[in-house]
């Protein structure tokens, strides 16, 4: 593995939604390496239909000794979300093509260099003639199969847990944020190894002539886009660590220094990601959950969901103050249960915090959408414990019914100031995921939060998975097209 070169904070942009994901890839650029990659499939031989089946354009499966099979994605990813000051065109259309065209000419389609998504939120199609109920999105917009009534892109809500007035009496102990539900018009995902090359992405965007050192016209689009906002998130073995390290953060000794994942245990197994095509329209011999049908307009489309949160890493180690040392609800025995399944799926180390107090790669076994309330009832429990673990709650609606995942996760670490009250820099989940329907997401978004059974079976709040150190402060679906309808989708059919 070589090492990521270090980007120079004299080079970021000035000023603007633009500059917070630039600092933070400069801010963690030195601690970050670049993977050592097999060669991807030659983009001559065409990309895929679906957004983001990319599987093959990433690194291949690894194993590890505690945890099974797992992939590890691009070690950065930039969301860059952007509202509209008017509804595009045919010449803006045909400009968004050839953006993305020069991205993928200069950058050969990979996680090695670079992998682009363009998603489309509810104010993008309320621009089209007609808006959501005219003729030309009623046409084309798929509809739930369970209810034809309702269309797969609705916009997110507040879950049950977020800070919001929906949730009256939903407090968090140090940041108490309520969570907004935006209203941006498209969201672009950039991802990369390489740090340098999000960054070179990001200066053509905001104007920069050249792109891979190569002279390139910037985007052009006559003042139609507005950054609205930028997050900058890493995912590699160590590096969260390695962050808490720099930062000195008062936690740092007691992340696992093996996992990508700031609370100390691997997201990305391979067993826990759907195939591309169940999160789709048009669906998967397992699920299909819209009318879609192969050939239609949005068949290889689905949902992506963004969600942006701050973490409680004190509280998760149940330290009461900075200087202060973990309780036994820090240690490693309870946070595997608050990840994973009840009881402990792992015993840990003799030393239960130095280093997560034991292995960060764990199976993602699934057990079924009725285990949450098994353990919520204390069945198969020690006397009297009544707990959650947040696999086991997602797993209530995750899974069609012959268990295969219904989600592509696209989530992983963050370390920056935004929506932190007092402007510190924080850890933070940059949470997105691919999904067959808007009201999938919200029902599984439900289930992770099981306030249900909690209430039924009297859980208590410390006993439910991962709820209270979670703040989501900003929330938003988006349909993402299918690759060949990826330049604002619909416009050709407008007329005028």
């Amino acid at each position: 593995m070589g090492d990521e070169p270090r980007l120079s904070r004299r080079t970021m942009l000035a000023g603007g939604a633009l500059a917070m994901a630039a600092s933070a890839l400069a801010g963690c650029s030195a601690d970050a390496r670049v993977p050592a990659r097999p060669a991807a499939p030659d983009p001559a031989a065409g990309l895929p239909d679906i957004q983001f089946d990319v599987a093959r354009f990433s690194a291949p499966e690894q194993s590890s000794p505690t945890g099974g099979p797992f992939v590890m994605p691009p070690v950065h990813t930039v969301y860059l979300t952007a509202a509209l000051s008017r509804t595009p065109g045919g010449d803006d259309q045909r400009e968004l093509t050839r953006v993305l065209a020069a991205l993928e000419s200069r950058y050969p389609f990979g996680a090695a260099d670079l992998m682009t998504f363009v998603s489309y939120g509810l104010p993008y199609f309320r621009r089209l003639p007609g808006g959501l109920t005219g003729d030309l999105v009623g046409a084309h917009l798929p509809r739930l199969l369970a209810d034809p009534t309702r269309s797969v892109l609705e916009e997110a809500v507040p879950a049950p847990t977020d800070v919001h007035p929906d949730n009256p009496g939903v407090t968090k102990r140090r940041f108490t944020v309520p969570v907004r539900i935006e209203d941006n018009d498209l969201l672009f995902t950039f991802r990369s190894d390489r740090a340098a090359v999000i960054q070179d992405v990001l200066a053509w965007f905001d104007g920069n002539g050249t792109l891979a050192g190569r002279p390139t016209a910037p985007p052009a689009f006559a003042g139609l886009l507005t950054v609205t906002s930028s997050r900058h998130m890493f995912t590699q073995v160590g590096l969260p660590r390695s962050v808490a390290e720099q930062n000195q953060l008062p936690y740092a000794r007691f992340i696992q220094p093996d996992s990508p994942m700031w609370m100390g245990f691997s997201d990305q197994q391979v067993n826990a990601s759907g195939p591309p095509e169940i999160c789709t329209f048009a669906g998967h011999p397992s699920a299909r959950l819209s009318t879609s049908r192969p050939g239609d307009y949005l068949d290889n489309g689905g949902i992506q969901h963004l969600s942006h949160v701050i973490l409680d890493m004190l509280q998760f180690y149940d330290m009461a103050a900075p200087g202060t040392p973990p309780s036994e609800n820090g240690n490693f025995t309870k946070r595997v249960q608050y990840m994973f399944h009840a009881p402990p799926v792992h015993p840990g180390n003799p030393d239960q915090l130095t280093d997560g107090g034991g292995p960060s790669f764990l199976p993602a076994e699934n057990r079924g959408p009725d285990y949450a309330e098994r353990t919520a009832r204390g069945i198969d429990l020690p006397p009297g414990e009544r707990r959650m673990g947040h696999l086991s709650t997602l797993q209530r609606s995750s899974r069609a019914s012959d268990g295969t995942p219904m989600h592509l996760r696209v989530d992983g670490p963050g370390f920056d100031p935004m929506d932190v009250p007092d402007g510190s820099s924080q850890p933070k989940l940059h949470f997105s995921v691919f999904v067959p329907t808007a009201d999938f997401f919200t029902r599984m978004r439900r289930s992770q939060a099981s306030v249900d059974l909690v209430r039924k079976h009297r859980v208590a709040e410390q006993d439910n998975g991962l709820e209270r150190f979670l703040t989501c402060t900003r929330r938003q679906n988006f349909l993402v097209p299918p690759r060949r309808h990826r330049a604002f989708p619909l416009v050709e059919l407008a007329g005028g």
